[in-house]
Order: C-alpha cells, then sequence, then structure tokens
C-alpha cells in the first residue's frame, strides 16, 4: 500500500461532470489499497471571477490590507472544489474528508497573494487516512501567525500538492492535468512534438522557470529540495483505465539521470511570450551601478530575469534587463522617477514586443557546438538575437515576438526532437 497525492488542476474541476469523473478516478485508487490525499485547484474561471469582481469594486493596489482581502476571497474557489470532490467521493461510497488550508495546518508567511510555505502539520490527515478516507486538501493557500488566510499566488495549487507530498513523505505526487505529460515544446506551436517518458529534475526546473506552463517553479523547486517523485498524467483519459497502465503513463520527473537521458543532447524548447526588455541608457560605468538599478527594482518585489551590460565608452555604458510584462510600466516609472536621477542617467527605453526561447537539456553539459548550432539556425531564419542567457542546461535568447513560432519550430528541427 502506497500514500499518494493527486493534484487536479482547474480544467480538470471544470465542471460537475468531470469532478464526478475524478471522483471516480480517485475512488478507483483508494479500492486499489493505497491512502490517497487529494489537491484540487478552483473550478476553471472560478479565481479569475472572483478578482474580477473585487477589481469591480476597488482597482487592485499594492496594499496589504487590500491584498490580504483578495486571499480571503480567492481562497473560497478551492474551499467550493474541495467539499465538491467530498460530495462526489461520498456518493461513490467512498468515506472522504475535505478541509481548507488553515484547518491542516498549512502555515505560510504573511506575503498575500504570494505567500510561500513554511510548514505543514499533517497529524490529522494522517489520522482520516488511517480510518481509511481520503483526505482532500485545498490547493493554493494556507495560514499566517496570525491566522490570516493566504494564497500562494498563481499555480499554488501545484506547490501545495507537492508540499503535502513532502511533509507526509508520499510514495508519488501525481499531477493531473488537461496534457498527457511534458512535451519537447508546445504541441499548438509544433505539431511534431513529442511526449517525454522522463524529464530529469534539473530539465524540468528550467523549462518552468523558461515559459513551460505544464508545471509551476515553485512546485518543482519543491520537489527538488525534499526529492518527491512526480509523474505529469492526463486527467482526461478514461477513469476506469486500468491502474498498472495509468501508473506509468504521462511523464516522469526523476532525479536520477540514465545513459538515455544523457543521449538527449536538448530534450525541450521553451519559450515565453510575458517578457519585456528595459534598458537604462547613459549609466556611469563604476562599481555599484548594478545594485542601484536592480536593488530598486527588488525592493519593489519585481522578478528580474535576463541581464546585460554593454561594453563601456567614455564611462558610459547601457544596462538592460527582462521584466514580466505586466511589471514593464511599473518599473519604467520607477526608474525615471528614482532611479535615474540619482544615477545621472540619459534615459529609460523599453520594448513590450520581445520574447524568449531557450533550448534545454542535460546532455548539454557533455557536448560542445550546442549554442553555436542554435544561433547558426535562428541566423538562417533571419531571426536577430537582442539578449543571451546561458546555464550549464540551457540557452536562452530573447527575440522580437513576431518571430517566436519560428524560431521554436527551426530549433525543434535543428535539434532533431521530432526523432523518437
Amino acid at each position: 500500500m502506497a500514500l499518494i497525492v493527486h493534484k487536479y488542476g482547474g480544467t480538470s474541476m471544470g465542471s460537475t461532470e468531470r469532478i464526478r469523473n475524478v471522483a471516480k478516478r480517485v475512488a478507483k485508487w483508494a479500492r486499489a489499497g493505497h491512502q490517497i490525499v487529494v489537491v484540487p485547484s478552483a473550478m476553471s474561471g472560478e479565481t479569475n471571477r472572483l478578482l474580477g469582481l473585487a477589481k469591480e469594486l476597488a482597482p487592485a493596489k499594492p496594499d496589504t490590507a487590500y491584498n490580504r482581502e483578495l486571499d480571503m476571497l480567492a481562497s473560497t474557489g478551492e474551499q467550493a472544489s474541495s467539499a465538491l470532490l467530498a460530495i462526489a467521493l461520498q456518493a461513490e461510497g467512498q468515506p472522504s474528508v475535505s478541509y481548507a488550508g488553515w484547518q491542516v495546518a498549512i502555515k505560510t508567511n504573511d506575503a498575500y497573494t504570494k505567500a510561500r510555505i513554511e510548514s505543514i502539520d499533517d497529524q490529522r490527515v494522517r489520522a482520516d487516512l488511517a480510518a481509511g478516507k481520503v483526505v482532500i486538501i485545498t490547493g493554493f493557500q494556507g495560514v499566517d501567525e496570525n491566522g490570516n488566510i493566504t494564497t500562494l499566488g498563481r499555480g499554488g495549487s501545484d506547490t501545495s500538492a507537492v508540499a503535502v507530498a513532502a511533509a507526509m513523505k508520499a510514495d508519488e505526487c501525481l499531477i493531473y492535468t488537461d496534457v498527457d505529460g511534458v512535451y519537447t515544446t508546445d504541441p499548438r506551436v509544433v505539431s511534431e512534438a513529442r511526449r517525454l517518458a522522463k524529464v530529469s529534475f534539473e530539465e524540468m526546473l528550467e523549462m518552468a522557470s523558461l515559459g513551460s506552463k505544464v508545471l509551476q517553479i515553485r512546485s518543482v523547486e519543491f520537489a527538488g529540495k525534499y526529492k518527491v517523485p512526480m509523474r505529469v498524467l492526463s486527467s482526461f483519459t478514461p477513469w476506469d483505465i486500468d491502474i498498472h497502465e495509468e501508473a506509468k503513463s504521462g511523464t516522469l520527473i526523476t532525479f536520477e539521470e540514465d545513459e538515455q537521458m544523457e543521449q538527449a543532447i536538448v530534450s525541450g524548447i521553451a519559450f515565453n511570450r510575458d517578457e519585456a526588455k528595459i534598458s537604462v541608457l547613459g549609466v556611469p560605468d563604476k562599481p555599484g551601478i548594478a545594485y542601484q538599478i536592480l536593488g530598486a527594482v527588488a525592493d519593489a518585489n519585481i522578478e528580474v530575469d535576463v541581464i546585460i551590460q554593454n561594453v563601456s565608452k567614455d564611462g558610459k555604458t547601457d544596462f538592460s534587463f527582462t521584466v514580466h510584462r505586466n511589471d514593464y510600466a511599473r518599473t519604467t516609472d520607477l526608474l525615471k522617477d528614482k532611479v535615474l536621477p540619482a544615477l545621472g542617467a540619459t534615459e529609460v527605453v523599453g520594448d513590450t514586443k520581445i520574447c524568449k526561447v531557450s533550448i534545454v537539456g542535460i546532455g548539454m553539459r557533455s557536448h560542445v557546438g550546442v549554442a553555436s548550432k542554435m544561433f547558426r539556425s535562428l541566423s538562417e531564419e533571419g531571426i536577430n538575437i537582442q539578449m543571451i542567457s546561458t546555464s550549464e542546461i540551457k540557452t536562452s535568447v530573447v527575440i522580437d515576438e513576431k518571430y517566436m513560432e519560428l524560431a521554436v519550430r527551426a530549433l525543434h528541427k535543428a535539434f532533431d526532437l521530432d526523432q523518437a
């Protein structure tokens, strides 16, 4: 008998019929003798609906009191789906109980709308599992030290599921979603994209950070830190599929690199449309300038991605970096109002019509010429590279957004990712 955590996304929980199918699937696993903890997301579209109501009443603002109420509001979506799933399971004859994050309790810090998990008390959950119940825990939320409900940010249910699996030392965490695994790239962009039977934790971490929407990056970080075995698989296969076949389906995220994995120089192509580039021109070329620019950005809780500084000329240089497109206006305003006058720089310019395309693969560690092959492929398509970022197992380029799909298709073909 294994202890297994199931996570179901909003699409999987999108209607009462789909919730009923989830219940049948979960009951199948429980009847096979496994202890099952389920972490569901809110029903598809529900969180957006709730936050939309809040914006009708008052525009979003970086205010602690406002964000506290957003968390109170948004957390109700998962509460509803968890209770509905418990009801559906009970209708299947499977004993079950649902808990909100604060009831377990999942303790977090008090960073409302983007809280981080600090600890999980699993005593109550273990008692229910021992009594033969399926336990359902709301994803996406927890409680701070003062008893306030907090949420973990977009995609937080993935993080909740992995954190619960880590705390309970689960045998596996199954992430059920609307795709049947991790692909070499998005099949909507490249029809020849292949599903990967397995992918290393390091590759998955890079893919998640580079724009792959299959898993939230914090969930992958959690899995890596606590060595939680994960599998991404589809919730839209028939619920009565053979359990042994289901247990081997999808994509396994593994911590062991085998010889077959090493043979693949590049495992996947990731891309992200949500980027914007900002350049501070005419910056004095002296120590501490990068800190003065990026320190102010970090203090505003804005994440920076790719960074590049040009060669100095006449004691001046240009400093460029990328941020999420949603943070573009706030970042440029901050730089113009506070940083530019202090630095004596010339001006701040930006571009919101860029994207990032990346190649990822653990095989890049032991092969030379991978980056040059990437650059040659893009050059042959007439695609200009604006910025470059590398690590041991990935190379990313920032390019004009209009060339994104062309770049992805060209790289997918260049690295033979359409070949099994």
